[in-house]
């Protein structure tokens, strides 16, 4: 008898429509009793014939003597990862007669199979959710631990299951298994106090740094901070997170998606519901920093989607490592081609480095016994790292001066978190109102040129002024639409739907390192 269910695979960060055809026979004596699955699946899907035979015959379900071929379609899609096991194993039951096969093509089902029968979790559930509701079916049966996820979805019915059993029993109707349903937000990872004490009330003195963090957080810009060791680099960019405005529900969503596939979803929490902060090492690799591998997963850029990709010691970065941040810094998503398969994950992200003036990290910054010990050579060097067309995608550039200890010794706290992230979603309100026909478009920063020369006309003063600033600083005509947006979000900060001369040059003041770092 044959039979078909639907599932899906994950191709990005969304979801394709898999249908799961197995065909069984009974084995006569000239005949052996095997399993076939065809369908270009990795070693993964291969290898669930014998998990998926063991949990069978584990849960009560006996199908020896059976001659099983299993397709894949279509054939032509790369198959990869061990949650088809519980949509073959209820292809071969409904295939034998014990499910029926009207009510087994209206679920579609994903999930890995312990030899026991248990149902394991598996990643980009919430993605297979928003298939499911795409294709229209009665719902979703998923593993216990990725009901939480999924259930966000709500146009459409999770199923959540422990078992073999309590698949086969809800399609037969004698077990009745209420839908899930998401946790409240209260429950999730937007619990109260989320950064564990990290406030901007901490940081002493850096009022031009921490200016530079509000514009950056209110319009979605790359910061680049230069300063010694010890001037607050770190320490600024661990309290960016906390001035960021809320998730909206689409990002949250997003966001979701990209950890569950990556398989770095904490399942209790469910929905993301706060923007991520990334922080890799320096000796990370591009495939670490990008994605990729033999079989595509998001890198550090997509982990850090609607969030913040934080590289300390820039500099240190291979150079290489570098070089490949251009183009999801361009245009927001990372194209990852292999020879059998072309992927896309969404990558739009806060790019924030900091990196010191040289090498031993004093240059410029000397004081009493303290002095630069690298020559010229080493610090060109150094300098070099970075490219221009890089240096050109950072929208600002900030100088950090060391710490004055009157500035340390100062009892008065600095302005909180709270206060300057409610001057942020204000800034981000009136971004939302003014793209609220756009619906790919959150931020200033990811304005294209058609929005800035609808949003960002200049009145005569501020023309000229930006005009001299270009012929000054030889600035190219990317860092010209950079000046324009950051203007944009300086003026969205003042409350102003009008571009002045005095956003230009606060712009045009975060440029100053186009041509040289220190």
């Amino acid at each position: 008898m044959h039979s078909r269910l639907p599932t899906f695979a994950v191709l990005g960060i969304d979801a394709l429509p898999i249908d799961v055809e197995v065909d069984c026979q009974d084995a006569n004596s000239m005949d052996t009793a095997v399993w076939t699955i065809v369908g270009l699946g990795d070693a993964a899907v291969k290898e669930s014939r014998e998990r998926v035979k063991a949990a069978l015959k584990n849960s009560g379900f006996s199908v020896s003597q059976r001659r099983v071929t299993v397709n894949l379609a279509p054939a032509d899609v790369r198959k990869m990862g061990a949650h088809y096991d519980l949509p073959i194993a209820l292809g071969v039951l409904t295939s034998t007669a014990r499910i029926p096969p009207e009510r087994a093509a209206r679920y579609a089902a994903v999930g890995e199979l312990g030899l026991d029968g248990g149902i394991k979790a598996v990643p980009g559930a919430l993605s297979m959710a928003v298939g499911a509701a795409r294709a229209r079916l009665d719902g979703l049966i998923v593993p216990e631990d990725n009901a939480q996820e999924a259930a966000f979805v709500a146009e459409t019915a999770v199923i959540p299951v422990r078992s073999l059993v309590e698949a086969v029993g809800f399609l037969r109707g004698e077990l009745e298994i209420a839908p899930a349903r998401p946790a409240p937000a209260a429950e999730g990872n937007g619990a109260r106090d989320p950064w564990n004490g990290v406030d901007m009330r901490d940081v002493r003195g850096q009022e031009n740094a921490k200016r530079a963090l509000e514009i950056s957080a209110a319009g979605g810009h790359n910061l680049l901070l230069i300063g010694a060791p010890g001037s607050g680099k770190t320490m600024l960019a661990k309290r960016l997170p906390t001035i960021l405005p809320e998730m909206t529900f689409g990002e949250s969503l997003e966001t979701t998606k990209i950890f569950s596939i990556a398989g770095q979803l904490d399942r209790r929490e469910g929905l993301i519901r706060r923007r991520p902060f990334r922080s890799p090492h320096h000796t990370a690799s591009s495939a670490a920093i990008i994605g990729g591998t033999a079989s595509p997963r998001p890198g550090e850029v997509s982990l850090a989607h609607n969030g913040v990709l934080f590289l300390d010691e820039f500099p240190e970065f291979d150079r290489r490592v570098l070089e490949v941040l251009r183009q999801p810094l361009e245009d927001g998503v990372v194209q990852i081609s292999r020879a059998q398969l072309s992927l896309s994950f969404p990558a739009n992200f806060i790019l924030f480095a900091a990196m010191n003036p040289c090498p031993c990290g004093y240059f410029g910054a000397e004081r009493g016994e303290r002095r630069c010990t690298c020559n010229p050579m080493q610090i060109t060097r150094y300098r070099g790292k970075i490219s221009g067309p890089l240096l050109d995608r950072i929208d600002l550039h900030v100088d950090v001066a060391p710490v004055a200890i009157e500035d340390l010794h100062r009892r008065a706290e600095g302005e909180p978190s709270k206060t300057v992230r409610a001057r942020v979603q204000s800034a981000r309100a009136r971004q939302q109102e003014r793209f609220r026909d756009r619906e790919s478009l959150h931020c200033n920063a990811q304005m294209l040129p058609a929005d800035m020369r609808r949003f960002c006309e200049l009145d005569g003063p501020s023309e000229a002024l930006l005009e001299q600033a270009m012929k000054a600083l030889d600035l190219s005509a990317r860092a010209y639409d950079r000046i324009l947006k950051v203007a944009r979000t300086i003026a969205d900060l003042d409350g102003r739907d009008a571009i002045a001369p005095e956003h230009i040059s606060e712009a045009v003041g975060y440029r100053t390192l186009d041509r040289g770092v220190g």
